[in-house]
């Protein structure tokens, strides 16, 4: 099978790793890729919001499955291109999507699915954020309409922040504060059948106690065992298939990855939000722990025969992953900077633990740093504790000038903490 991937950062890495240890994959080829991706696929260039371009590209491959990666490409509607080309692909179309690409229309499909989440006013005037903040009080949770690459969320105690960051978006949806631990479950589906993955946990703010401002991600890990065992099950009943079931009845099915960012709450499970591709860095955990190859499951999703998909099977094995964030991260990060230590994981880490690229170029035969977070370390071990011990043992190999961490991802789960 040849598998072409679309986007370039840590959470294509993983999904190329993955595919790249799969025997039924013959030729493994990603668009546009980064400087850690080049070693286990080809990379090719593309403009990956440029739905022909990919449909041209995959052409031209000979592919027999397309992975859309990142959110924008999906919601630009590249994957309704190549399955117009007559290429089975792995994404919803555009439409549905929108699931991600506009807050409002996820809470109006929940709320006709009777799926549980926070209750929320959308606005669009200072009148709406006014009354909307005043009507929940704080904390105030507002939400970007549209996409923000995980970073259009405020969530805080201060007023007038909140009604800034409301003003500073043309749609925003202002929702009550769900308390409780939060909990990320993807789920693989075709628009009929639904495959849940095991959850993962990860950690959105930029400091360690779960201070500083939100980013896209600074880590996570898998499994979670404090999470009650029925967890999957009921998501499943009362989240997962009441969806997918929602957007088939519009006209509207979802074929793909669609994730479910959950609260446990005190009142019990709410969705916080969906997304309708792999999160990052969630997906390099739960990869890790995925033992059924990985190409058959998603062509099986591509070509609407998940009801053919044999159960999956997953390792005991535990895993942790830590993003490592370039200097001023998340807000205007620089780029450039050498990163050293690379080849020292790869000798004396892997295949325990390894490190992932996100924002990354090879500049000859140096690979910088290209964006904001720069480097998934990842781990397996038989508990959290000591694949959290392999992922900060190989974290202090690397060296990136000014480079930022947090030390306390999977801390308490693991009982350090």
């Amino acid at each position: 099978m040849k598998v072409l991937v679309i986007g370039g950062g840590a959470r294509e890495h993983a999904l190329c790793r993955s595919l790249s240890l799969d025997p039924a994959v013959s030729a493994l080829y990603c668009a546009p890729g980064n400087a850690g991706i080049a070693d286990v696929a080809t990379l090719r260039p593309v403009d990956a919001l440029d739905g022909d371009a990919v449909a041209n590209l995959a052409t031209e491959l000979v592919a027999d499955l397309v992975v859309v990666g990142p959110e924008a490409p999906l919601v630009a509607g590249v994957a309704d291109a190549v399955r117009a080309a007559g290429i089975p692909v792995f994404g919803p179309s555009a439409e549905a999507a929108q699931l991600e690409g506009s807050k409002a229309f996820a809470k109006d499909v929940m709320a006709a699915a009777g799926v549980p989440t926070a209750r929320s006013y959308v606005c669009t005037t200072p009148e709406e954020v006014d009354a909307a903040l005043d009507a929940f009080g704080a904390p105030y949770v507002v939400k970007d309409d549209g996409l923000a690459a995980g970073k259009g969320v405020v969530v805080t105690e201060d007023l007038a922040v909140a009604r800034a960051h409301a003003l500073a978006c043309d749609r925003v949806v202002i929702e009550e504060y769900l308390d409780g631990p939060e909990v990320s479950l993807f789920a693989i589906t075709d628009g009929v059948t639904v495959v849940p993955l095991q959850p993962a946990q990860d950690f959105k703010r930029a400091l360690d106690g779960d201070r500083g401002p939100n980013t896209g991600g600074m880590g996570a890990y898998s499994p979670l065992p404090w999470a009650d065992p029925k967890l999957v099950d009921e998501v499943m009943e009362l989240v997962l298939q009441p969806t997918v079931d929602e957007l088939r009845r519009r006209g509207t099915p979802f074929s793909g990855l669609l994730y479910a960012g959950l609260a446990i709450t005190g009142r019990g499970t709410r969705v916080i939000e969906f997304n309708a591709r792999f999160g990052d860095p969630e997906t390099q955990v739960v990869l890790a722990r995925l033992r059924t190859p990985l190409a058959g499951v998603l062509l099986n999703a591509a070509n609407g025969t998940l009801d053919a998909q044999p159960p999956l099977v997953w390792r005991e094995d535990a895993a942790v992953t830590v993003v490592i964030a370039s200097h001023n991260y998340p807000e205007t990060p620089r780029t450039g900077d050498r990163i050293e230590g690379l080849l020292e994981v790869a000798a004396e880490d892997e295949p325990d633990a390894y490190v992932l690229h996100a924002g990354t170029r090879r500049e000859g035969d140096t690979v910088v740093s290209a964006g904001g977070r720069v480097l998934s370390v990842t781990a397996t071990g038989s508990d959290l504790a000591q694949a959290r011990e392999k992922a900060y043992t190989a974290v202090a190999r690397i060296r990136l000038d000014g480079s930022q961490h947090r030390t306390d991802i999977a801390a308490k789960a693991a009982g350090l903490g």
